[in-house]
């Protein structure tokens, strides 16, 4: 059985925070194994010292759809705390918010891709706690697609933004936890940092394979099986194809009106790609791109996870999108907060991956090519590894 990092605090509370001040960032996702939420249990653990809450992209609720669709600050219905919210007018917390507070607890469900932004305001909150001189604590929960596979080229300097800020791979292999380790140890944010691990996770269990209930952290997640497809999947993002949003299968339906099944399986055909099986259908979105016009497309089947490369499956269709289709385009900024910047140079992570692509440089040279720095990361990362 696992322990969460949050079932682990209650039960066990570092001596780091006896008698400090809390806040929590968290969103509805942040439940124990029993669905109780963190906001309630760490309250009916430590009363009064709870004295704010903080909420990270798509609201507490998880209830904002799409990117940029800000959340404000509120009062908590249930403590009367203030919540302030992270993605709104600001991103990173202020001096007037930490004031409420000493430590600042994080537990947010994390999806193991580079491109998910809970990242991002963990590392925003550890710089802004290292100038204030306050304490972060990362409740550890579960990498939901495994600790072991790492997958894609690092991100490079020239796409930084807030889906992406230091060099990791598409996907990553770390827990919340492992993250934090990994971003004051190799990047700068050396605030004070204390993580509080699970118990009984391995690095090779998939979600499925935790006995945890799966709670959505936003609201285009709704099962672990979308977490899966999700490295891969989101590039579609940066483009005019349709990533299943306005369905109820996001990131796992995908396509466009002008696409063609047997043109675009055909294009694949020179790729191997294990582990998944594209079963061509029609869609049609209640919302977001193409919303109420019928696409062609594919539902994404996961067949064997293991073997599985989600990142490299995408691109093989992203690069046979552009050779079969004119109709085809890449989606103009802004694309989180970056107004300048093309959005699936910002997603891929490398300003050069996607003319190579359009070039129809073979995906495996591809992936040859950014092997070495990929190995370095592996190397690197053994040094934050809680399991």
């Amino acid at each position: 059985m696992i322990s969460l990092g949050l079932e682990r605090l209650l039960q066990d509370p570092p001596p780091s925070l006896q008698g400090k001040r809390l806040g929590l960032l968290c969103n509805q996702a942040s439940t124990d194994r029993r669905l109780r939420h963190a906001r309630d249990l760490v309250h009916g653990r430590f009363g009064p010292r709870l004295c704010c809450l903080f909420s990270p992209q798509h609201g507490f609720f998880a209830e904002k759809q799409d990117n940029m669709i800000e959340s404000g600050h509120m009062t908590d219905p249930v403590t009367g705390l203030p919540l302030f919210s992270l993605y709104g007018e600001v991103r990173k917390p202020t001096p007037a918010m930490l004031e409420h507070c000493d430590v600042l607890l994080v537990d947010l469900v994390d999806v193991g891709t580079r491109v998910y932004t809970f990242l991002y305001t963990l590392a925003y909150c550890m710089e802004a706690a290292a100038e204030q001189g306050k304490q972060v604590v990362v409740l550890d929960r579960p990498n939901p697609v495994g600790g072991l596979a790492l997958e894609g080229n690092l991100l490079q300097p020239s796409c930084r933004s807030f889906v992406g800020l230091y060099p990791i791979p598409m996907r990553h292999g770390l827990t919340m936890g492992e993250l934090a380790l990994m971003l004051k140890g190799e990047y700068g944010l050396d605030c004070d940092l204390e993580v509080i691990p699970m118990a009984g996770w391995r690095r090779e269990m998939l979600f499925a394979d935790t006995g945890l209930p799966w709670v959505f952290p936003s609201p285009n997640m709704p099962t672990p099986q979308t977490a899966l497809v999700y490295p891969g999947q989101v590039i579609w993002e940066g483009t005019n194809i349709s990533e299943g949003r306005g369905t109820t299968l996001p990131f796992e339906l995908f396509g466009a009106p002008f696409w063609r099944h047997d043109e675009m399986l055909a294009e694949l055909a020179a790729t191997p790609l294990p582990g998944c099986y594209l079963r061509p259908l029609v869609f049609e979105p209640v919302a977001g791109k193409w919303a109420g016009k019928p696409c062609v497309g594919y539902q994404l089947h996961v067949t064997d996870p293991v073997s599985f490369l989600p990142f490299r499956t995408t691109l093989a269709l992203l690069q046979a999108t552009a050779r079969r289709h004119q109709e085809f385009a890449l989606k103009s900024p802004p694309y989180e907060y970056e107004y300048e910047k093309t959005p699936i140079h910002l997603i891929l992570g490398d300003e050069g991956l996607w003319p190579r692509l359009q070039a129809g440089e073979p995906l495996l040279e591809l992936e040859a090519g950014w092997q070495v720095e990929l190995d370095d990361f592996a190397r690197r990362r053994q040094d934050y590894l809680l399991y």
